[in-house]
């Protein structure tokens, strides 16, 4: 939705939260100042600012690929939600290690997470951010205000599916809350307008409130794959609630194995695939949205290189990525950053290490050294080539510059529901370890070309599975989550987690908490 709006969301957004806060003295009596009432009378609007809601995980301002950025206090492409979400989540694992000394970024390596570190702080704020924008699109599509406007007919029931949407895109935002911080603030569309306190809700409570809202839109919101593409639909909300009933155990105290098995059952069925003969790679590649990998993906975040320029997201993962021997037009990139790299760890989870017969394994060890004994130096680990912006047939994708890549990050994909569903029976949630071993064949077939290396029911163990993820799933955003879940993060490095979770949260910024258009 936003690659076809972007244009006009820049000058939108811009009347939404600037245009009363205006220097009084540039003001004339009477003035023409952009009010709600006026904003709406564009029936475009709406989709507009449900635009700017998708456009919020994947750019970090209005102008792009920097000017008029969201938030301030760290560069506009290290404050991109994507890129924050992805270092909060692989940084500080066994699969992603960073060569920069970019101001606190190692403390993320070293599990020494404060409020002091500004890409932790960041990505509190860019969540809290993303809470604020859709509070304030439910409050303007409140039914009241809706019947003040005037608006009904296909509009306000078009309206009506982007508020199931907005509902979905507040959930996620929580739930990376709850994930990564804990008891963050609380505060939704019944808020307060403008600066103050917000009580800080307890994670338990939390986990409640998302689940509740997930539930309530999960027969309102499209039905799953009727959607358009990189839009929410009701299996993105089925894998939300699945990925929270997988962790319910940490996030609450109390288990929900049980429910798992009941949505990701309901995921398996809602008609996506994978298919034996379409290469793994493909998930990873420019045109991810038309390839076969767009039957698999349930939530992606899009990005296009004419239309959503930014230094994070996807830039990032692929420029950084590249370094030493690579060749940055393989990667249908203008240059390589030579940042990222993995750790022999996730290497030697699969046979054979990078010369595996896994095709999951897509490593580069060309020049580079498998043990990283200096993590400044690119060539100390290999180095991760599983995402690219090229298409199927090696063609670089729309930016014939190679500075902004096409390539859709898959957030939530079939074989995740397959991995969690898996886990599920291992953990008594119910299902059955027949049912597990065919989903996890699947994925291994793809992987290995043949049936040789499927697995039986006694190879399906929770360190099975553990490292399974890891070869499906590998810096896709969940490895944190995972070894958080196993209790296998190092373990000075999870009581620091749970110190940052619970007694030391991020100070309040209360300029992002509750925006709204009638506000200076």
């Amino acid at each position: 939705m936003y690659k076809k709006f972007r244009p006009l969301i820049i000058v939108f957004i811009s009347m939404l939260l600037f245009a009363s806060c205006q220097d009084d003295l540039d003001l004339k009596p009477e003035d023409t100042r952009e009010t709600s009432a006026s904003v709406f009378e564009n029936p475009e609007s709406y989709q507009l600012f449900m635009a700017k809601l998708y456009a919020g995980l994947s750019l970090s301002g209005q102008q792009g690929p920097a000017g008029q950025p969201d938030l301030a206090g760290l560069d506009e492409g290290f404050s991109n939600y994507m890129r924050l979400y992805f270092m909060m989540q692989e940084l500080t694992t066994d699969e992603a290690v960073i060569g920069w000394n970019d101001g606190t970024i190692a403390d993320l390596h070293a599990q020494n997470w404060t409020s002091g570190n500004e890409f932790i702080r960041t990505m509190y704020s860019r969540i809290m951010y993303q809470v604020a924008l859709t509070n304030e699109f439910l409050r303007q599509t409140d039914d009241a205000v809706l019947d003040s406007r005037g608006v009904d007919g296909e509009l306000r029931a078009e309206i009506q599916q982007y508020r199931a949407e907005a509902r979905f895109l507040r959930a996620l935002s929580y739930y990376h809350a709850m994930d990564l911080f804990g008891n963050p603030p609380f505060v939704n569309e019944e808020s307060p307008i403008g600066a103050f306190l917000p009580e800080q809700i307890q994670r338990a409570d939390l986990f409640t409130y998302i689940e509740t809202e997930l539930l309530a839109i999960e027969n309102e919101i499209i039905a799953p794959r009727e959607n358009e593409y990189g839009r929410a639909d009701r299996a993105a909300v089925w894998m939300l609630l699945s990925k929270m009933y997988l962790n319910a155990e940490v996030y609450t105290g109390t288990a929900r194995y049980a429910d798992v098995i009941t949505y990701t059952t309901k995921i398996t069925g809602a008609g996506y695939s994978i298919p034996a003969d379409m290469p793994y790679q493909n998930l990873f590649l420019a045109d991810n949205d038309t390839n076969g990998a767009q039957n698999e993906v349930i939530f992606p975040i899009t990005f296009d290189g004419l239309n959503t320029q930014s230094y994070g997201g996807m830039t990032f993962i692929i420029h950084a990525s590249v370094g030493g021997s690579m060749v940055p037009a393989d990667f249908g990139v203008s240059s390589g950053w030579a940042g990222l790299r993995t750790t022999p760890q996730l290497v030697d989870k699969f046979p054979g290490g990078a010369e595996s017969a896994d095709s999951r394994a897509i490593f580069h060890a060309d020049g580079q050294n498998k043990e990283i004994n200096s993590i400044s130096a690119f060539t100390d680990g290999y180095a991760v080539a599983k995402y690219k912006n090229v298409d199927v047939n090696g063609n670089q994708g729309s930016d014939t510059s190679g500075e902004f890549p096409d390539t859709d990050f898959p957030m939530f994909r079939l074989a995740d529901a397959y991995l969690m569903y898996a886990e599920a029976v291992l953990r008594d949630g119910g299902g059955t370890k027949g049912q597990a071993v065919i989903y996890i064949n699947q994925l291994r077939e793809r992987a290995y070309g043949n049936q040789d290396n499927n697995i039986t029911e006694s190879d399906l163990t929770k360190d099975f599975i553990l490292d399974e993820r890891a070869r499906e799933l590998y810096w896709e955003g969940h490895r944190r989550t995972d070894l958080i879940r196993f209790d296998n993060l190092p373990k000075t490095g999870y009581g620091l987690l749970k110190a940052a979770f619970h007694r030391d949260p991020p100070p309040r910024r209360l300029g992002i908490f509750s925006l709204s258009l009638h506000q200076t």
